[in-house]
């Protein structure tokens, strides 16, 4: 039965907690001693630029106050200092730069490990309530965004701050009376900046969510494309990509009116409070209380605070745009499997295969799916589960590898309950061949060798053989070697579904899931993959949904589910003498056959 799928549009967002920052900043910690040294590549730098406006106020000083003297040496040993410190100020900044980018990129990619490693621990609820796109636009857009953060910004924030600091001492040493003029401005760019930074945080969380939303679309109609095409709803997907893409770019707008309007306030504040030092610095220049190289000095120094200033407030919203991104990182990075592992796991190398429902009530959001399943299978026995359409049957299948759990009831295998036994263990005992196959898009023998990692060359190709695939597969200009396609698109239907079923051979499950394997397929393909099945399933427990009843004839038992209750059991020879639902649905799928045989005569 298909479960809801949509999330909730009226959920409560996180809150965007400061202390996330300090979470990510954990990612750092294993890159300590490469952080410790950029910082301290970063210090020495942003010291060494506070030498050079004294360094070139006393050359002017040496070039314009000693007009008509032959002793060039002052000036010469002034340009070799200010060459000096330009070399070193350059050789630490090399230094800061690679080291913190390594850092930043070894950040973002354990940060990436982290998150997608607890994505594909969640259960299929969780997926079902999240769009692809969403999840695939915080794994790369949003752990990029907070980059900056974990490597060159905070560094920074502790080169600029050690910088205003010495730049605003420097000054009072200069000029006391012209360093108030210009640390007057000061409270006012700072005010501006956590005034609108506020607001470019809050906005930026919206342009971050409007551009998962359009990846979720493009996502979908790509990995639809087919679908798309034949209903010819490509207008439909370019409007709603587009109504997604427009929502980004309007609040990416205001992000950008925001920070021009900062951008703007600031450089005014700046360049005002500049003017204002040459007027009133001039002044004092003209009355022989201060020298003109002192003048040059301190308005190097006046700009290297406002550019201080403007770098942190840059760095405050790096901040708050790392803030929103975290914010929806650690969302996911919180999220609880509503699959609990057991504390205390009961061991499962190799199991018997023995199942059993024992009254198995199941409901998703509410909405009751199965009520009451009372059913034990035996190791090695054959089930065929049939039904009409919504009875439950895949439901009731997928509760045994504990892709949901049952909300009442007990699921046991070899005699102990399905939640003592660690997922791990668990689902490696069950094998599942699907009505959809889904391939990767690596190799024929990358796809079969996803059951048994590290299986040999030849287990691959006994799988296959036993699959009725490695004659097509042999066929094939590269052989095992032959891309198969993203979702195994190169690859026909047959082909597909039997190298799934080589996966499966080669994982060897004691329980194999059938489900609607060979219901997509045309005669001769279903006839190669129905022999690979029968190969597959001597020996295991097996259960079997299929949607032609002749098919599952020779099950040793056949399970009717109407309205998630198993209302039948038995063999096809009793269940027809019973009558009821199954010889019903076998009658009515018997009389569609001979009329689509009648058509085709």
């Amino acid at each position: 039965m298909a479960l809801p799928a949509d999330a909730d549009p009226n959920a409560p967002r996180p809150k965007r907690d400061p202390k996330q920052l300090l979470r990510l900043l954990a990612y750092a910690r294993p890159y300590w001693k490469l952080f410790v040294l950029g910082l301290l590549a970063t210090l020495v730098s942003s010291g060494l630029n506070l030498v050079f406006p004294s360094l070139f106020g006393r050359l002017i000083d040496a070039s314009f106050l000693k007009v008509g003297s032959t002793d060039t040496g002052p000036l010469d040993r002034t340009v070799l200092s200010l060459l000096g410190i330009f070399a070193l100020s350059a050789l630490f900044g090399a230094a800061q730069s690679y080291l913190l980018s390594r850092v930043g990129a070894s950040v973002v990619a354990d940060l990436r490990r982290a998150l997608f490693s607890h994505l594909i621990t969640l259960s299929p609820r969780f997926f079902g309530n999240h769009k692809t796109g969403d999840l695939t636009s915080r794994l790369t857009a949003d752990v990029g965004t907070v980059q900056t953060v974990t490597s060159t910004a905070l560094a920074q924030l502790a080169a600029q701050t050690v910088s205003l600091i010495g730049a605003v001492i420097l000054l009072i040493t200069t000029s006391p009376r012209l360093s108030l003029l210009t640390l007057a401005v000061i409270p006012l760019v700072i005010g501006t900046a956590f005034t609108i930074g506020r607001r470019i945080r809050k906005i930026s969380r919206t342009v971050q969510d409007a551009i998962a939303d359009a990846n979720a679309s493009a996502e979908e109609a790509i990995s639809g494309v087919r679908v798309v095409q034949s209903f010819t709803a490509e207008n439909v997907e370019r409007s709603r990509y587009g109504r997604g893409v427009m929502a980004s770019f309007v609040a990416a707008l205001q992000r950008a009116q925001l920070q021009a309007l900062m951008a703007g306030v600031m450089s005014f504040l700046t360049f005002g409070a500049l003017a204002v030092v040459l007027w009133y610095g001039g002044r004092q220049v003209m009355a022989g209380d201060l020298t003109p190289g002192k003048l040059v000095s301190f308005l190097i120094y006046a700009l290297q605070v406002g550019g201080t200033v403007a770098a942190l407030t840059g760095i405050f919203n790096q901040f708050q745009e790392a803030l929103g991104a975290s914010g929806r990182i650690f969302e996911l990075m919180d999220e609880k499997s509503d699959l609990p592992q057991p504390s205390k796991p009961l061991p499962l190398a190799r199991a018997e295969g023995r199942v059993a429902f024992q009254n198995v009530n199941f409901r998703y959001e509410g909405a009751p799916i199965l009520n009451g399943i009372n059913l034990d299978v035996p190791a090695g026995q054959v089930v065929a589960l049939v039904g009409p359409s919504g009875a439950g049957k895949t439901t009731l299948v997928n509760l045994i590898p504990r892709f949901w759990d049952v909300s009442e009831g007990n699921l046991s295998v070899d005699g102990h309950d399905v939640r003592d036994y660690t997922l791990e263990d668990l689902r490696a005992q069950v094998g599942l061949v699907p009505q959809e196959t889904l391939l990767f898009s690596g190799t024929v023998s990358e796809n079969i060798l996803y059951g048994r990692p590290g299986a040999t060359p030849q287990d691959i190709e006994a799988a296959a053989r036993a699959a009725n695939a490695h004659q097509f597969i042999s066929a094939f200009e590269k052989g095992y070697d032959t891309v198969v396609g993203e979702r195994g698109v190169k690859l026909s239907g047959g082909q597909r579904q039997r190298v799934a079923i080589a996966r499966a051979i080669l994982k060897d499950p004691r329980i194999l899931i059938l489900d609607e394997a060979t219901s997509a397929l045309d005669n001769e393909s279903e006839s190669l993959v129905q022999q690979a099945l029968e190969t597959l399933m001597v020996g295991r427990t097996t259960f079997v949904i299929a949607h032609r009843l002749s098919t599952i004839r020779n099950a040793d038992r056949i399970v009717v589910l109407d309205e998630g209750r198993i209302v039948q059991d038995g063999t096809h020879e009793a269940l027809m003498a019973a009558g009821g639902v199954y010889r019903d649905l076998y009658e009515l799928q018997f009389r569609k056959e001979q009329e689509a045989r009648a058509e085709l005569v």
